[in-house]
């Protein structure tokens, strides 16, 4: 069924992209619809993080959410066959000065989990030199599909987590910027607590810890759907100032703080399906069980 699927989101890639973009939109619905634990997922995402919405507001915005989650599916067939010309015409980029302020330094691109992040990742990709991380598959074949479509230009190093960060501090020393998704809730294992949304969430410190090691300067990146069906906006921010300080603590609440910022911009874009609250402080149960 998996090599199905495959097969039908290249196929789809040749249609013009309105029509595409369309076709994502509907397919998205679908999947609100089947997909109902992932649904029940976003819907307390959503209750956790925006409590002053009523439930008409909230079912909209997961509505919006799984329309835009089904779009960014159909698009990889053009973010895992598609040409460098059609990717750079897809996804325009916004900011890239601030990139260019610090070159010749370490560079870590924090990208949080909007689902443009992979079209924007490898839209750098294409031009420059980056090395990132992602989750290995269970399927070996699946595994090799989205091995191969991110990294068929050359320029993009990927490793799994399983691998550790052993090979991304070596990149960054090299001078290849780190494309790094922080935003995920992978356990109590190397995390603090702190908010997000007002919710006590388990932060991974890899962003402080990295920075702190290999003296690279940190440029938040955020890849979302322009107007319309226009395709992809990647804007880049400036670097962040005094980052890593001597409180990792700290460090993870910022990091944090600027996420929520740039959600409430586009909150139909963030990756609400993730169990981001799934670990709880000691004694407190999980949010999903109820």
């Amino acid at each position: 069924m998996g090599r199905v699927v495959v097969a039908l989101v290249y196929l789809l890639r040749f249609l013009p992209y309105r029509v595409l973009s369309a076709l994502g939109c509907r397919f998205g619905l679908l999947l609100y619809h089947v997909a109902r634990e992932r649904q029940r997922v976003a819907r307390t995402n959503v209750r956790l993080c925006f409590p002053g919405l009523t439930r008409d507001e909230a079912d909209a915005m997961v509505r919006a959410h799984f329309r835009a989650l089904g779009r960014s599916f159909l698009d990889r067939g053009i973010l895992w066959w598609g040409s460098k010309a059609s990717l750079a015409e897809l996804v325009r980029i916004e900011g890239e000065e601030h990139w260019r302020s610090v070159a010749g330094r370490p560079v870590i691109m924090l990208a949080p989990h909007f689902l443009g992040l992979d079209m924007g990742g490898l839209r750098i990709a294409t031009e420059h030199a980056l090395v990132s991380m992602y989750s290995r598959q269970r399927d070996p074949w699946l595994d090799g599909v989205i091995r191969r479509g991110r990294t068929r230009f050359g320029l993009l190093k990927l490793y799994a987590r399983q691998d550790g960060l052993r090979p991304v501090l070596r990149a960054l020393r090299d001078g290849v910027p780190f494309y790094y998704l922080p935003d995920m809730d992978l356990g109590a294992r190397d995390a603090v607590f702190v908010p997000f949304f007002g919710v006590q969430s388990a932060t991974v410190t890899a962003l402080s810890r990295i920075a702190a090691i290999t003296g690279a300067i940190v440029i938040p990146c955020v890849t979302r759907y322009g107007p319309g069906c226009s395709g992809y906006v990647m804007r880049f921010y400036p670097a962040w100032r005094d980052f890593p300080s001597d409180d990792i603590v700290n460090d993870a609440r910022r990091m944090n703080a600027f996420i929520e910022e740039r959600v409430r911009e586009t909150p139909e874009q963030y990756y609400w399906v993730h169990k981001r609250f799934k670990t709880r402080p000691k004694g407190e149960p999980s949010p999903y069980d109820e």
